[in-house]
């Protein structure tokens, strides 16, 4: 089995693509980044996350985003937005965040001599996070295989986004398939120490409409009355 390093949050689309990297036949290290975000419980997830789904290592790498703030996931000056989607790049949006998160893992790959990296961006239900289109992940690709000892010695890097083009129903029922436990997940921009959501931040929207939509039962625990 080839190495692949997998960004895992400890949200569902991150946890979808592990289960898909190993389904691949890929043996998963997963990668994750506390960079300072307030749903902090999120990496408590992807501990979890790593540990039911097989994952042959799982790493957090410690960041201060905090220092430059600019979202609402990193400044606690800024409210996380409630009142639902909207369109235009919300204050969720973490300045370079996916660009910083790809750069670790393509440090962690190349270390590993893996040239397969997997990451969960959906340009679908993406929140108008601009470092989750296609443009992107192909540039940094290219990118990728200029700038790497691995890549000039003729190892050529792969970004992997096997859920770029699906709806959060098709991540879902993709995930159920291949026996991921989205109980274990967490993708609240605002939970709770124990994982409880707000159930009214974007993330929780998109998450519930996307259960509803495949038709099966959100194991999500939200507040009283969200």
């Amino acid at each position: 089995m080839q190495p692949a390093v997998v960004l895992l949050s400890g949200g569902l689309d991150s946890a979808t693509t592990l289960a898909i990297a190993r389904e691949a036949g890929f043996a998963p290290f997963c990668l994750s980044v506390d960079y300072g975000q307030r749903h902090g419980a999120e990496l408590a997830a992807a501990s979890r996350v790593a540990s039911a789904l097989g994952a042959r290592g799982h790493r957090t790498v410690h960041l201060d985003l905090n220092q430059f703030g600019g979202s609402a996931l990193t400044d606690p000056g800024i409210a996380v937005p409630t009142t639902g989607l909207a369109p235009g790049i919300p204050v969720t949006y973490v300045p370079a965040r996916n660009t910083v998160m790809l750069s670790l893992a393509l440090a962690w790959a190349e270390v590993l001599g893996s040239q397969d990296i997997f990451v969960g961006v959906n340009a679908v239900d993406y929140s108008g996070y601009p470092d989750c289109r296609p443009e992107f992940i192909h540039a940094f690709e290219a990118m990728a295989n200029l700038a790497t000892k691995a890549a000039v010695e003729g190892w050529r890097m792969r970004i992997h986004t096997p859920l770029i083009d699906l709806s959060k129903a098709d991540i879902i029922r993709r995930g159920i398939e291949l026996g991921v436990d989205y109980g274990l997940t967490v993708s609240c921009y605002q939970a709770e120490a124990d994982g409880t959501a707000c159930g009214v931040c974007d993330a929780c929207r998109l998450r519930r409409a996307g259960f509803q939509s495949a038709g099966i039962a959100d194991p999500t625990r939200y507040h009283s009355g969200a």
